[in-house]
């Protein structure tokens, strides 16, 4: 994959575009293991339907830890936008073979901690998190514990975020309806929104969420995540400590699923150093970048070796600048 950047530059005059976001689009027309996709734990949770061009999901906490997953080819952290949004027709959700309820689960995670055996989501011990969450309703000793949808964060060091008041996203959801489900995050201001819709009206208002430390149980000043992978999750129960224990069996089905990440560089800047023509940007990992040049839009030169990116500034240069003007922009490639 390679995808490029416009930076031109004549003189002292600069102009900037973005590159654009990188996607991940899903249709399940063809079998997805067959381009990208894999599966951790136990595989018959995740049939691919060729008839109808979905994926069967069986959430199952009562299973080990079980993941349908695509790696992102590089790390999402708080300060990153994304979206992603499916569609999922609920065959049945309860909350299994206890009382209360667990979570099914799609959204980003990393894949290293996650096929850790002490990767226990209902224990509190699972880090680095963003997903959709869905509980069934259900009852811990002493308190009724109502059916929500809601976004789920969890920190690198495992604290999850969880909104002051859960009523605005307590909703059951409908069975054997076809609804579309988008959760989407902008990383400067740490919010995040989830909508959900049926025929392309919405099942239920959910109030934008803030990710913060204002005694929500948010992230602390300093905690970030680090994501390196998207995944249809169904979460073992193992770990958990009575009486407050919690289950999941679920079955439903998921088509078109779109995961719209960052861009590897943005915030791009270019200024003369000791006479050198260099450009400065916001990199991520896993790409290889290049600074580029032309004087005629026809032919681009290398004029900077290719340098693996890394999660923060990178600076390109141009040691043999031309007299006159001169174009530049950034290649980006995956190694």
């Amino acid at each position: 994959m390679k995808i490029r950047s416009l930076a031109v530059a004549g003189l002292f005059v600069l102009s900037v575009a973005s590159l654009n976001a990188a996607t991940i689009t899903e249709n399940f027309a063809t079998d997805p293991l067959q381009h990208g996709w894999h599966v951790f734990g136990d595989t018959n949770l995740f049939q691919w339907d060729s008839t109808n061009h979905v994926l069967d999901v069986t959430w199952d906490s009562s299973q080990s830890n079980s993941f349908f997953y695509s790696p992102l080819g590089g790390l999402l952290t708080k300060n990153d936008d994304f979206t992603f949004s499916f569609d999922l027709t609920l065959l049945q959700a309860s909350t299994g073979d206890s009382t209360g309820p667990m979570q099914m689960a799609l959204g980003f995670l990393n894949l290293t901690n996650a096929m850790d055996p002490g990767y226990l989501r209902g224990a509190g011990t699972a880090a680095d998190i963003t997903e959709f969450d869905y509980y069934p309703a259900g009852f811990f000793p002493g308190f009724d514990s109502p059916a929500a949808a809601t976004p789920g964060f969890v920190d690198s060091t495992a604290m999850a975020y969880a909104p002051n008041k859960v009523s605005p996203y307590e909703i059951e959801l409908p069975t054997n309806v076809l609804m579309h489900i988008t959760l989407a995050y902008t990383g400067t201001n740490q919010t995040a929104s989830l909508t959900i819709t049926t025929n392309g009206l919405p099942l239920a208002q959910f109030p934008s969420l803030l990710i913060n430390t204002n005694g929500n149980g948010g992230f602390a000043d300093g905690i970030d995540y680090q994501e390196d992978t998207f995944s249809i999750t169904s979460y073992s129960e193992a770990g958990q400590f009575d009486p407050y224990v919690g289950s999941i069996f679920a079955r439903g089905t998921i088509g078109n699923l779109v995961v719209t990440l960052p861009p590897p560089a943005q915030n791009l800047a270019g200024s003369f150093t000791n006479g050198n023509w260099q450009v400065q940007f916001s990199a991520r990992t896993n790409w290889l970048f290049t600074l580029e040049r032309t004087v005629d839009f026809q032919t681009w030169t290398n004029v900077s070796p290719a340098i693996s990116g890394i999660m923060g500034n990178l600076s390109l240069s141009d040691t043999n600048v031309l007299s006159g003007h001169a174009f530049y922009r950034i290649g980006a490639k995956r190694p």
